[in-house]
């Protein structure tokens, strides 16, 4: 005997907790279901523990999706005012941070707690480390065989999210319903995630772990002023975070160009100093961190004081530093990635209600849709626009 819901949601997730609760507001019965045994995980690790929750410059430049205009209808119709303004219904204090990034005063548990609150407010069923073994298509909605029981719902909400952080439950299991039931798939790849040197860069730079640059990182139309940081293995900081996306959006060939004199006063300084008799690394120094100048050089054997370097050489040097290209040899994976880049193919939804254009009943929210935010709590605003849309739309 199955149970019946005018709602079933499954992945219990910033996105899948929105939708559900909105979808209760409304008089839905509503289940959420989720493999994972605690809810939204990821919201509990973001930010540092205190959730990047959303980010007040949203708008859709701030995403990536091979359909670009896909996310506008969602946005606008439910923006950071409007969660903002939900949290501060729930007492929740918070703070903006650099580039409008709001984050809370205390625990990402909050905006959990507030989620749960909300849903069960909604009257909504909730079924944890329930695992589902099946989907499928009946007359009157979907069939659900889960490890809870059998359940059947008129609407069906995917909100499994990618394979960023496989640790806490991350499964390609949206993919797979989305192929199921005949959607496309953008091939899935990590993104906000650190870079890995090749073994040549590797060599010349692998021991500076851990020092940090003010750089600007660019890759085809991505351009980003943040901190850059040298790992062991390669790149990371905000910046490279940021353009990973791009990098991984085209050519795995192409480089990533970085300004690690992002500054016009301090190149000016720089060109002021020509005639210097300290070794062009000494002068780096006093502008960048010492190894970092000192090895930099060495890599492009600038070895000698600046007053004798030629005007060709000296004027190159700046123009390096300017515009300094790496070629990863690669991303570290989804281990270490914030998000995934790609998802079901927004070509096959509805960018007002998130339904698949050929499967009625079946929506598509949060990130195993091919909408990809930028860091600093674009994601999450993702989830809770796309999460509402579909939630009002059921």
């Amino acid at each position: 005997m199955k149970t019946k819901f005018d709602v079933a949601v499954i992945g219990a997730g910033a996105a899948g907790m929105m939708c559900a609760a909105e979808a209760g507001k409304r008089g839905k019965s509503v289940l959420l279901i989720d493999h994972y045994h605690k809810l939204g995980e990821k919201i509990r690790i973001s930010g540092g523990g205190r959730c990047n929750f959303t980010n007040i410059h949203t708008r859709p430049e701030t995403f990536l999706s091979n359909n670009p205009h896909f996310c506008r209808s969602a946005l606008a119709r439910y923006t950071p005012q409007d969660f903002i303004k939900l949290i501060d219904q729930h007492g929740i204090k918070w703070h903006e941070k650099t580039l409008g990034q709001l984050f809370c005063d205390d625990s990402a548990v909050l905006i959990i707690n507030m989620l749960k609150t909300e849903c069960d407010r909604a009257k909504v069923e909730t079924h944890m480390s329930c695992v589902v073994n099946s989907v499928s298509r009946e007359k009157d909605g979907f069939s659900v065989k889960t490890a809870h029981g059998d359940f059947s719902a008129a609407a069906l909400v995917i909100a499994t999210g990618g394979l960023a952080v496989p640790k806490i439950g991350a499964t390609p299991f949206g993919y797979k319903i989305a192929e199921q039931f005949g959607l496309k798939i953008v091939p899935p790849r990590a993104a906000l995630v650190p870079l890995s040197f090749d073994p040549e860069a590797l060599a010349q730079y692998g021991d500076l772990s851990g020092l940090s640059l003010d750089a600007e990182v660019s890759c085809h139309n991505g351009s980003f002023r943040e901190a850059l940081l040298l790992t062991h293995r390669g790149l990371s900081g905000p910046a490279i975070l940021q353009v990973s996306s791009y990098w991984q959006n085209g050519s795995a060939k192409e480089p990533i160009h970085i300004n690690v004199l992002p500054d016009p006063a301090v190149v000016d300084w720089l060109t002021e100093q020509r005639s210097s008799r300290l070794q062009f690394n000494n002068l780096l120094s006093e502008r960048l961190p010492r190894r970092f100048a000192q090895q930099w050089c060495e890599a492009h054997r600038l070895t000698l004081p600046a007053i004798q370097l030629s005007d060709k050489a000296f004027a190159g040097a700046l123009a390096d530093l300017q515009d300094w290209q790496v070629k990863p040899s690669g991303t570290l994976g989804y281990n270490k990635a914030e998000v995934t880049l790609g998802g079901v193919d927004t070509h096959a939804l509805s960018s007002k209600t998130m339904q698949a254009n050929d499967v009625p009943g079946m929506y598509f929210i949060g990130e195993v849709v091919d909408v990809t935010g930028h860091l600093g709590g674009f994601n999450f605003q993702w989830a809770w626009s796309s999460g509402f849309a579909a939630g009002q739309a059921i």
